[in-house]
């Protein structure tokens, strides 16, 4: 099965996950509810998601299972966009090429979904009977809100607000991006090897080196769309990090300089799957895939 397609069977899992829940949960508020559902299938990649299905599948984790994991990630990544795109941080009117959320409702409802979005995912994995010993379970969650919070995805957001308009070095930079992008790329990888038994801690380790990786290859990508790429394609604003003083890959690097650090950490990504126990045709076609893509 090629990349495209195992991508598209992940996102169509995903979906049909998120439909079947919000056709029979009742919530407290219609508004919020349209909101939160607006967020999360205005489209996107679903790589997340596809993370926790490669890996969950290499070590023969069960399928209802990552579905719960999968959706979760998706539920977390969403509530971050949100919240990025508001004016208080980003200020961007467009996502995945369509209105974003406070200006589909209106900031308030976007805060709320945000918020709703975020809880959500730890409902769904606290609420699962998981075929793993309950240990597994709390270091799912463990591994979530590590990922989420201060030490990763908000971490790294807060640092990334506080050096706009600033020159910062390169370690900097890296350190913003590893945080509040990385993080959830790394805990995707995690919570689909934590669904199954047959994980050694060695393999764990490589496979956090493997997201590591990739996690600053896809935002020194964003970087680089961001100057070369196009609205129309990009589903959001071109030119919006420049637009707001942001350090980049490209102001430090030059263009040629950040596609060849990009390349170099997809090799050092593949260096890490090639010492695995088990190989994964799928996650070395993703490190590809990541430097290679237009949106």
């Amino acid at each position: 099965m090629t990349l495209e397609k195992q991508i598209a069977r992940a996102r169509s899992r995903v979906e049909r996950y998120i439909k079947a829940y919000f056709d029979v949960t009742h919530f407290s508020d219609p508004t919020l509810q349209e909101a939160m559902l607006y967020s999360l299938t205005i489209g996107g990649k679903r790589l997340r998601p596809f993370l926790v299905y490669a890996t969950g599948e290499l070590y023969g984790a069960n399928e209802n299972d990552l579905d719960v994991l999968a959706v979760a990630i998706e539920c977390i990544h969403t509530y971050s966009l949100i919240h990025d795109d508001l004016p208080a941080m980003d200020d961007d009117d467009l996502r995945r090429g369509r209105a974003t959320c406070h200006i589909e409702f209106d900031e308030a409802t976007a805060i709320l979904a945000g918020d709703a979005l975020q809880t959500l995912a730890f409902e769904l994995i606290s609420n699962h009977q998981f075929s793993v010993p309950n240990s597994q379970v709390i270091k799912m969650l463990q591994t979530l809100t590590k990922a989420t919070g201060f030490l990763g995805m908000a971490g790294g957001q807060a640092m990334d607000i506080a050096a706009t308009g600033k020159s910062i070095s390169l370690e900097q930079l890296e350190t913003i991006h590893s945080l509040k992008t990385g993080a959830l790329l790394v805990a995707a990888i995690e919570l689909g090897a934590l669904c199954s038994n047959d994980v050694s801690n060695e393999d764990l380790q490589l496979l956090r080196k493997y997201g590591k990786k990739i996690g600053l290859a896809f935002q020194v990508q964003d970087d680089i769309l961001d100057i070369v790429g196009d609205t129309s394609v990009l589903g959001k604003p071109q030119g919006s990090d420049l637009e707001l003083a942001k350090s980049t890959y490209p102001a430090h690097l030059g263009i040629a300089g950040a596609k060849a650090f990009a390349e170099q950490l997809v090799k050092q990504s593949i260096d890490a799957l090639n010492s695995m126990s088990k190989q994964s045709e799928s996650l070395t076609q993703l490190a590809h895939f990541i430097v290679e893509r237009d949106h």
